[in-house]
């Protein structure tokens, strides 16, 4: 058995690349993901969901996954409270998305509702906007506060998008996702989504697409969902902050995880020795080179790169500015 915690270093994965009916071919044609499918919407990058595990890409643990790393490492792997908290299941969910016609009008159960109902994890998640055709919208939220039945009636009526707030989008742009908020990616964005580890999704609305594969509507899952909405609106729905150079700037902090944006260019330490915690990369423009223990790795935009919770110190080199968001627990 592998135990030298030593051993342990920064660990690409082989993306899992999974058809939908709304992909395009901006994974491939930005991020430059090698694949030869048709309609790829999703790059899962760092995934422990079952059926969907990543493998590593390279070095002597390469083909392994989060759940055998975890139990040859534990909380060398993932951090002693991680461990704690999860055991052998890694908490988080990693994907680059790329929508080339909207995506279902979707919300997401919360962790009580997601364990009563599936046995599953909640699914609360944020968007990074990567790029976004001109004039590309998000639907995030409702516009007005709304009551149970107000929003069955719009349903039922085909007049939903009346009561929904929608965002025009540009690079940058960025959303959390609780649970419970009704949400759309839409047509001519490409994201980072990080998110708790599940794959549970209430369908609410899909155009009445006809998938081409199957020649069938999808499923919808209308009586799920609506006791899973949260049904009041916020004054605002998009993430304020402020990205400084050379600089670990706070963007998301959750209960489930906590991102923050590194605009580099030149070189900078990051020390985290404080953090009982793994930390995930993924380079959201330009590329660096990453240094630890005397070995140096590559992250070039579209990629990621989890840092084991046993490594302390990393040294960042960006030729140019770049930018990564940097997620932990």
């Amino acid at each position: 058995m592998i135990s030298n915690t030593s051993a342990l270093y920064p660990l690409k994965f082989q993306p899992i690349y999974s058809y939908r009916i709304w992909g395009g071919d901006k994974l491939k044609t930005v991020l430059n993901k090698n694949y030869d499918e048709d309609f790829i919407g999703e790059s899962w990058e760092i995934s422990d969901v079952d059926d969907n595990e990543t493998q590593v890409l390279e070095g002597f643990l390469k083909g392994k996954t989060l759940r055998e790393l975890i139990d040859i490492y534990k909380a060398d792997f993932v951090g002693s409270k991680v461990y704690k908290e999860f055991g052998n299941e890694f908490p988080l969910l990693i994907k680059f998305i790329d929508a080339k016609t909207p995506l279902s009008i979707q919300v997401h159960p919360s962790n009580e509702l997601a364990k009563e109902r599936h046995n599953s994890f909640g699914k609360n998640e944020m968007w990074y906007i990567m790029q976004a055709d001109e004039d590309a919208e998000l639907i995030v939220g409702f516009n007005k506060a709304v009551e149970k039945e107000e929003y069955i009636h719009h349903l039922e009526d085909s007049t939903l998008m009346d009561i929904l707030n929608i965002e025009k989008v540009k690079v940058g742009d960025t959303f959390y996702i609780p649970t419970g908020r009704v949400h759309a990616i839409g047509a001519g964005v490409l994201l980072a989504e990080i998110q708790q580890t599940s794959n549970i999704t209430y369908r609410i609305y899909d155009y009445n697409r006809v998938d081409a594969k199957t020649g069938e509507t999808r499923e919808l899952h209308t009586a799920l969902a609506v006791d899973a909405i949260d049904y009041q609106c916020y004054d605002t729905y998009k993430t304020d902050y402020k990205a400084e150079l050379n600089k670990s700037s706070k963007l998301v902090h959750s209960p489930y995880f906590k991102t923050n944006i590194i605009e580099i260019d030149g070189d900078m330490e990051r020390d985290y020795s404080h953090l009982d915690s793994f930390v995930i990369y993924m380079c959201v423009d330009g590329g660096l080179k990453l240094e630890c223990h005397n070995e140096s790795y590559t992250l070039n935009k579209g990629e990621s790169i989890l840092i084991p919770a046993s490594i302390n110190h990393i040294r960042l080199t960006a030729l140019h500015k770049s930018r990564i968001l940097e997620a932990s627990l």
